[in-house]
């Protein structure tokens, strides 16, 4: 957990600029990071680190293109020292994955003083801005986490619960687990499309707006989500179909879909507990995947399965990402299953 005088910290870098720039991670946490900080601020430029698994130095002239005086990095787990390098302002770093070694920023990381804490950035972000309460919580369930601003929400916000009291049963069976597939299908797809969510989002005034369509904003969200979940739907039901005797589970799709990796697999995980989940989607000559376990160290045995192979990956310790070569594949998956028995 960071201290109060780190989030006092944080609010001052908050407050004291006039034009910020966001990079956040493309997954439901970055993104309610992202607007917790920028509805506080009401004003800035918000850009998804989605196109590479790092921000570096490709993505510094943004920068300056946008004269921005401020840059805040939040829940982005590879953040190049080329890219602080190339920056002119000031860098904010604010991410619960590492921690890792920089120069010239300004570091916010609970994992700096508990190698063990794994606190979405949406909490720290929510302990500096101390509003928009729904979209505090709907960012921490996506993460796994449960709050402790959990009374408060259920006290004012009960029916988004469904009676719903651990994190699982809410992220997957309550319209709070809604929330959290709406604002991650506002991730995917075209550019222009995710700027056009990003910007509509940052205008909403309630969960009830897009839940039950109370406005024409809200109606638009909504609606692009049900398109798109046609397309989840039908590919969980495909990974359902995968699950077999064997420990690990293993679902590949073609790149003609959306990237789902990380929302199949954490549903899958909820289905299947006692797995370990490989969600996998080919793409070019990789295959892009998300893995996921309940109780076994993941990256320990993913470092040990890459070893000697073309491909990386990393991350939390129940939840990783990782890309390697589609020659590879079968090799990793059958290293795998030798490492997890």
């Amino acid at each position: 957990m960071l201290t109060p005088k780190q989030y006092e910290q944080m609010k001052d870098e908050l407050d004291n600029c006039q034009n910020p720039i966001f990079f956040f991670d493309d997954d439901p946490d970055g993104l309610c990071a992202f607007l917790l900080f920028y509805r506080y601020k009401k004003e800035g430029h918000g850009f998804v680190v989605k196109t590479h698994p790092k921000l570096d130095a490709r993505s510094a002239p943004k920068i300056e293109e946008y004269d921005a005086d401020k840059v805040f990095v939040l829940d982005v787990a590879n953040l190049e020292q080329d890219f602080i390098d190339a920056s002119k302002v000031p860098v904010i770093w604010i991410d619960h994955h590492g921690p890792t070694e920089r120069d010239n920023v300004k570091y916010f990381n609970p994992r700096l003083n508990d190698k063990t804490a794994n606190i979405p950035t949406t909490y720290l972000c929510y302990k500096v801005v101390q509003q928009d309460l729904w979209i505090a919580m709907t960012g921490c369930i996506a993460d796994y986490y449960m709050p402790d601003f959990f009374d408060e929400f259920k006290e004012k916000y009960s029916d988004l619960l469904n009676g719903k009291k651990t994190v699982g049963d809410i992220y997957f069976d309550s319209r709070i687990g809604t929330l959290i597939k709406v604002l991650s299908f506002c991730l995917k797809g075209k550019t222009g499309d995710v700027l056009k969510c990003m910007k509509i989002l940052t205008r909403i005034e309630s969960p009830y707006e897009i839940l039950n369509q109370e406005s024409a904003k809200g109606k638009f969200i909504f609606q692009r989500y049900e398109k798109i979940n046609k397309m989840y739907d039908s590919l969980l039901d495909d990974a359902v179909k995968a699950e077999g005797k064997e420990k690990l589970m293993v679902f590949t799709y073609e790149h003609d879909k959306m990237s789902f990796t990380g929302d199949l697999s954490n549903e899958l995980l909820y289905k299947f507990p006692d797995k370990v989940i490989i969600v996998g989607r080919k793409k070019d000559e990789d295959v892009r995947m998300s893995i996921r376990s309940r109780n076994i160290l993941i990256p320990p045995i993913l470092e040990k399965s890459l070893a000697g192979l073309e491909g990386y990956g990393g991350g939390h310790e129940h939840a990783c990402g990782a890309n390697i070569k589609q020659v590879d594949f079968k090799e990793f998956v059958k290293r795998m299953n030798e490492n997890i028995t």
